[in-house]
């Protein structure tokens, strides 16, 4: 019985880590779609801005270097229309606790815990990953891309889209 068991278990095992394999390599954006979307993002006429603040996408792994640019995330806790933002600084490969909202906390995790590669969730009564958010969790994640340019405030109006201040 043991053995039936342990093939079964096998077999399951190997068939589970192959489809979720090819799951992963699947980037939500082709090229083309991923250029239009960072063209359309924020509505503003301060070129400084359109020119520094990137829209980011969870295909990018935009957090497996350290890269020393602000990070803004738009994020909520609960399924309740309170989104958030939060600025962070991308300075560590740490382990980092970036934010806690609505009994949720928002974590940028390490390289060196979990898998080979960085990215951000959400600890609550579940665990969410940014590359397996359909939107509900992570509205927008954009990095602020000059160093000698003092990084805009930005809000979140009523419609939960980002606003520059």
């Amino acid at each position: 019985m043991k053995k039936i068991l342990n093939i079964l278990w096998s077999i399951t095992l190997i068939g589970t880590s192959t489809t979720s394999l090819v799951a992963c390599n699947t980037p939500q954006y082709s090229e083309e779609k991923l250029k239009e979307q960072k063209e359309n993002q924020i509505d503003t006429k301060d070129q400084a801005i359109r020119d520094n603040l990137e829209w980011i996408a969870p295909q990018e792994k935009p957090f497996n270097e350290v890269d020393n640019k602000w990070y803004y995330v738009v994020w909520r806790g609960n399924k309740n229309n309170d989104w958030r933002i939060i600025k962070f600084k991308n300075y560590t490969f740490d382990f980092k606790k970036i934010d806690n909202f609505k009994n949720a906390d928002l974590w940028k995790s390490s390289p060196y815990r979990f898998s080979s590669e960085q990215t951000l969730h959400i600890v609550w009564t579940f665990e969410l990953y940014w590359e397996k958010d359909n939107g509900s969790y992570f509205k927008f994640v954009y990095r602020w891309n000059s160093l000698n340019i003092q990084e805009p405030d930005l809000v979140i109006d009523e419609d939960g889209n980002l606003k520059v201040k």
